[in-house]
Formats: structure tokens, sequence, C-alpha cells
């Protein structure tokens, strides 16, 4: 059984600063690339950031320069460090983890097959 389970969104005011968590059991974390996306209120879920078993890392223009991709092997978790939010950023967060291992990271929805079930992220004005 996989199990992905992300946690530390909430309600934040613009220009502020939250770090999501995503915990991970069941699968061979430390090999295999993670990644974060986001949905905001009717819009189609996007990818925002991957990072991969050896620590290289992408990010979506919308967030590059403010959100920070990481993971802890040791204790399989995977962070997003997220500053100067926007009301844009508002959405639900979803963790993600590459269906194989060795897989490099990639924004393309299908390489993700272990999803968490998302936490949500209010940034107001």
């Amino acid at each position: 059984q996989v199990q992905v389970v992300e946690s530390g969104g909430g309600l934040v005011q613009a220009g502020g600063s939250l770090r999501l968590s995503c915990i991970v059991r069941g699968l061979h974390f430390a090999g295999s690339s993670m990644g974060w996306f986001r949905q905001a209120p009717g819009k189609e879920r996007e990818g925002i950031s991957c990072i991969d078993m050896s620590g290289g890392s992408w990010y979506a223009d919308s967030v590059k320069g403010r959100f920070t991709i990481s993971r802890d092997n040791a204790e399989s978790t995977l962070y997003l460090q997220m500053n100067s939010l926007k009301p844009v950023d508002t959405a639900m967060y979803y963790c993600a983890a590459a269906r194989y291992v060795g897989s490099y990271c990639s924004d393309k929805q299908s390489m993700y097959g272990a999803w968490g079930e998302g936490t949500q992220v209010t940034v107001s004005s």
C-alpha cells in the first residue's frame, strides 16, 4: 500500500510564506522523482515543481524564484517552501510520486502514479 499525505497548507496574507510537507510510505522514495501540483478553482491541475532522485529540480515559471522544492530521503519526506505568496497561488496543492524508480523530472501528470489528497493553500489580498 502506498500512502502519500500532504500537510502544511493554510491561510496566509499576500507576501507571506508557507512550507508544505509530504510524507510518503510504501514506495522507494529515495529513487523516485517527486512532484508538486496545484489546482485552483475552475482551472486544470498544473505541475509547479519536481525534484529527481539526485536532487535536480524543475519549477514552473509562475513559481520560479519564490518556491523551493527539497527532499529528506532519510525521512521519506518532500517539502515545498513557498515564499512571497500571491493570491493567484491559492489552490489545492498535491504531492505525487513518479511511477518508476529512476525517472527524471517531468510536469506530465501521467508520469506520477501515487497522489496525495491535497492540502489547501489560500492567500488573501
